[in-house]
């Protein structure tokens, strides 16, 4: 039942703020269901990936999501992720969760300080570089493919900053580019653990990733009608009190 609730969240955070869902899906995997660290990752980018795709449905209906952008950002972090989930084998468990918990705090810090602000959306109308946009694109999949995390609360600021993308596309297109990222970073780790002899709890996944894509389309109508800066809010202090957590875990195992 604790699993289910981690996976109510997941999908909320995801269809809410099109962010913050890899970076719960990797507790709950880890430390809710008990699955080893690199069997964590690997999953939840499966996990995400899916929750994504679906949650990025409702926002291609309305238009509201750039095509152009997905592929200009999407496919140099689709090269990232891959290469990051390569690098996973010379990468300990215990160091990629507390390279985990760092993005966490800075996660928990962008979205405490105000996330993207609606200021930035006038920036739309300027021209955005190429070369700016496919980096920021193949270090936010590099992240994704290393930590398991989709990047959103990253790339929505890239997106709205570096590709000028309207701020009311933004979330649509962030969740276009996870789903991308997270499933190009799960069919490579998936070979990574075979050769580690780690097996991936196929039934527990599907039953995350179906919960959250439930989730996700709640949280897409909620999106609506509720304050994105107090949500941002909201969620920027349980990323902290996770963070620190995580932290505190990695300590002590490394004592």
């Amino acid at each position: 039942m604790i699993a289910l609730a981690g996976a109510l969240a997941i999908g909320l955070s995801l269809g809410l703020l099109g962010s913050g869902g890899s970076i719960l899906t990797v507790p709950v995997l880890h430390y809710l269901i008990g699955q080893p660290e690199q069997a964590s990752i690997g999953g939840s980018l499966l996990v995400v990936g899916a929750i994504a795709a679906a949650a990025a449905l409702p926002y291609a209906r309305a238009r509201q999501v750039s095509w152009r952008r997905v592929l200009w950002f999407g496919m140099p972090g689709m090269a990232g992720a891959w290469a990051g989930a390569s690098l996973a084998p010379w990468i300990p468990g215990i160091a990629q969760l507390g390279g985990f918990a760092l993005v966490v705090l800075v996660a928990s810090w962008r979205m405490l300080a105000g996330g993207v602000v609606g200021a930035a959306s006038p920036a739309a109308a300027a021209t955005p570089r190429p070369a700016a946009v496919v980096a920021s694109g193949a270090c936010v999949g590099l992240l994704s493919g290393t930590v398991g995390v989709g990047g959103g609360f990253l790339i929505v600021p890239a997106l709205v900053l570096v590709a000028h993308v309207p701020m009311h596309q933004a979330v649509g297109t962030s969740l276009a580019v996870i789903a991308i990222n997270a499933l190009t970073g799960f069919a490579k780790y998936r070979g990574v653990l075979e050769e580690q002899g780690i097996d991936l709890d196929w039934s527990v996944l599907a039953l995350v990733a179906g919960v959250g894509i439930a989730a996700s389309f709640a949280g897409h109508r909620l999106g609506r009608k509720l304050p994105q800066a107090t949500l941002r809010r909201l969620f920027g202090g349980v990323l902290a009190v996770l963070g620190i957590g995580i932290v505190a875990d990695v300590a002590i195992r490394l004592l």
